[in-house]
């Protein structure tokens, strides 16, 4: 029996106080059917904004934004006045749908009420914004705000990032650690994974130590890519090895840190060891390191590994890395059986593209002509797959046929 059902019903109807307490309560738990009803039975929830709140954020909390948003509009329509707390809860749902329109919508309306100057609106606007991708708008209220909080300033930093805008991220992370916040470790995973040069990541992983979160897990995970991208495979061992605690991603971003080096196979080996189960990335790393280490028997046992231990499901890249594999060891009627007989949806780009690199590496114009027009109706203005074409009839002397496919890229407009 839920609480309510110990409380008189006349008494929880009546007293709003009590009854907004219990919905409260019920919301923070998830308990939204007995949220709800509590909710439904109150007498004068249409003189105060809280009951709906408490109501509202619970929705919000759970990632119900729909649910949300629809108590929102039903609080209009019941002629309740929201307040400054309500605010917040609609524009999170707002950026939970990442519908820009409703946002703007429900900013003109905190405006009529005369919150467009509260900071703690304000720092919502900012979040919301941010998460719908209007990212300039976001910035617009973002220096409106006075007293900006932690949430506003992570929404700037992780938005920059999310649009690509890497100067303007890097300003603010300046900035918001100048004024005294500290980025949340999903800020400070995102910003360390930008492709900064290696300078500038090594001033940020100095900046991480000085702070001692340097083995929180995901920023850990992230300073071992940003190592490993830039072809320092010792510094990013180094961390690995040091970590107290990993994770598949860990485990996942040495494995591709070691993807042309045999070392990738012993530490899938302490990864199983470890009991921690490898994922579908796992797996596109391992294979990939099988392609360039020419371990064809390797590979393929992976391949059985990964199905029927792991139950994982080949997507295109499994295939691609499996293409790859049998086309540089030149077994190229095997790498097109894959393409034609053991995949269970269309062929991509990736496929495609390792089978014609395959046919250029080994001189088979027939499998190479049908790689590439595939690839020449799949990505029609890529420059690359018209030149493999042309290394496959070059090193065929057929030199009519390169001057053929050079005529087509002058067509479309491509390279020469």
């Amino acid at each position: 029996m839920r609480i309510h059902g110990l409380i008189p019903t006349n008494l929880l109807r009546k007293n709003v106080a009590l009854s907004s307490r219990l919905l409260r309560l019920y919301s923070s738990f998830g308990l939204m059917d007995d949220a709800h009803q509590v909710f439904d039975e109150m007498d004068r929830r249409d003189m105060y904004a809280f009951p709906w709140n408490a109501l509202m954020s619970g929705y919000a909390e759970l990632g119900l934004y729909e649910d949300a948003m629809a108590l929102y509009f039903q609080m209009e329509e019941e002629g309740v006045e929201p307040d400054r707390f309500t605010f917040p809860r609609v524009l999170k749902a707002c950026g939970g749908i990442g519908s820009v329109q409703l946002g703007l919508a429900v900013h003109r309306h905190l405006v009529r009420l005369g919150f467009g100057k509260d900071g703690f609106v304000l720092n919502a606007l900012v979040d919301m914004y941010a998460k719908c991708g209007d990212i300039v708008q976001a910035r617009r209220v973002f220096d409106k705000v006075d007293c900006k909080d932690l949430v506003s300033w992570n929404s700037m930093l992780t938005g920059y990032i999310r649009h690509g805008l890497l100067n303007e991220a890097l300003e603010i992370f300046h900035a918001m650690i100048k004024q005294g916040f500290e980025p949340d470790s999903v800020a400070i995973s995102s910003i360390l994974a930008c492709g900064w040069s290696l300078k500038i990541g090594i001033q940020i992983h100095g900046w991480v130590v000085r702070q001692g979160i340097e083995w929180d897990l995901s920023i850990a995970n992230s300073l071992i890519v940003l190592y490993a991208s830039h072809g320092n495979v010792e510094q990013a061992r180094w961390l690995f090895d040091q970590m107290p605690d990993r994770d598949t991603i860990s485990w996942n971003s040495i494995v591709s840190a070691h993807s042309k080096d045999p070392r990738v196979l012993q530490y899938f080996e302490d990864m199983e060891n470890a009991g921690v189960l490898p994922d579908a990335i796992t797996f596109v790393s391992l294979l990939s390191a099988c392609a360039h280490l020419g371990l064809v028997k390797f590979g393929e046992r992976l391949f059985l590994l990964m199905t029927e231990k792991y139950g994982i499901t080949p997507i295109m890249e499994h295939y691609a890395c499996m293409v790859n594999l049998y086309g540089r060891a030149g077994r190229l009627d095997e790498a097109y059986a894959i393409v034609v007989k053991r995949m269970e949806f269309g062929a991509g780009p990736t496929v495609w593209g390792a089978l014609l690199y395959a046919c250029y590496l080994h001189g088979n114009v027939d499998m190479g002509e049908i790689a590439a027009q595939n690839l020449f109706e799949l990505e029609p203005d890529n420059e690359h797959n018209f030149e493999l074409l042309m290394k496959v009839y070059s090193n065929a002397g057929r030199l009519e046929d390169v001057e053929r496919v050079r005529k087509m890229m002058e067509d479309r407009g491509l390279g020469w």
